[in-house]
């Protein structure tokens, strides 16, 4: 890797987002007046997109319907993401029915062409002269077998690549189970879980014992608990980053934007405080907004 290149490759999830803001709480059997809007969503790519608007070069393998290709690569591009998505001929693009109550949200999501994505997909060419990989836990979730992600692990690292994981779902992490989870993404360099997703991974509730058991297996944790802060945790011990103050309007890709903070500043100077305070900025820009991606 030459010395000062920045470049990310992001694999992983592209989704349509159809977002559904109730005026009030729904009403079984009749209607409920909402606010409702279409956006490209999936976590791997909206942190290839809040990557794109910090300057950072990235590119983004993934996958959709074929009917989709040219839009998603498109919409891509013009976020100043470098698209290299396959068209799948029997699969439809992945949609995510986001239904947003307040601070929370509820996800009703099929998959889609995002299940037969192959970790395969990245090529030792687009790996070569990269700073870092990162992916989503969205992509082993429901997989039979995980050997591809240990094998994809290996081959950044073996080019000098850095590698971060976003554990991405709590729920989706008991279905898979943690142990199978983790022995997957063993030799990552980064991990960013949330509180939930880390006391699913572990099976402690305390923050602080959470961040420091994952910190055992992985050289940095970035543990998000909300308004209370990003416990960062390594070997040599943890530390306590505030968050930044911001009225939430739609919490999705929150923590996508702060992967992409996170990532950006921690490759340009490896500080990982700076780094931690980078990612609650962008996170806290994401969350004013109504969907997962910058405003084009």
């Amino acid at each position: 890797m030459a010395d000062g290149d920045t470049r990310i490759v992001v694999f992983g999830d592209v989704i349509d987002d159809v977002i559904a803001t109730p005026s009030g709480p729904i009403r079984a059997d009749t209607d409920t007046p909402s606010t409702i809007e279409r956006r490209g969503g999936g976590s791997a790519a909206n942190t290839a997109t809040w990557l794109a608007t910090l300057g950072t070069a990235v590119d983004f393998v993934g996958r959709v319907g074929v009917l989709d290709l040219d839009r998603h690569t498109r919409v891509l591009r013009e976020a100043g993401v470098r698209p290299m998505l396959a068209g799948d001929h029997e699969l439809p693009t992945g949609t995510i029915v986001i239904l947003v109550d307040g601070d929370t949200r509820s996800m009703l999501t099929e998959r889609g062409a995002n299940a037969a994505l192959d970790p395969e997909s990245v090529s030792d060419a687009i790996l070569d002269g990269a700073a870092a990989l990162h992916f989503t836990g969205y992509s082993l979730f429901g997989r039979t077998e995980t050997v591809g992600f240990t094998r994809l692990i290996k081959r950044a690292k073996s080019r000098g690549v850095h590698v971060s994981v976003d554990a991405a779902s709590a729920g989706f992490m008991a279905d898979f189970g943690a142990k199978r989870f983790l022995g997957a993404i063993a030799g990552a360099d980064l991990l960013f879980p949330s509180l939930d997703e880390g006391r699913e991974l572990t099976g402690l509730d305390d923050p602080e014992a959470i961040a420091q058991k994952l910190a055992k297996s992985f050289p940095l944790v970035a543990l998000t608990l909300g308004s209370a802060g990003i416990i960062v945790a390594s070997r040599s011990g943890t530390m306590l980053v505030e968050v930044v103050p911001a009225k939430t309007v739609d919490p999705t890709g929150a923590g996508d934007a702060f992967c992409a903070g996170f990532l950006s500043e921690w490759i340009a100077s490896h500080d990982s405080r700076a780094a931690a305070e980078a990612g609650a900025r962008l996170a806290a820009r994401a969350v004013g907004i109504v969907g997962g991606r910058p405003p084009a």
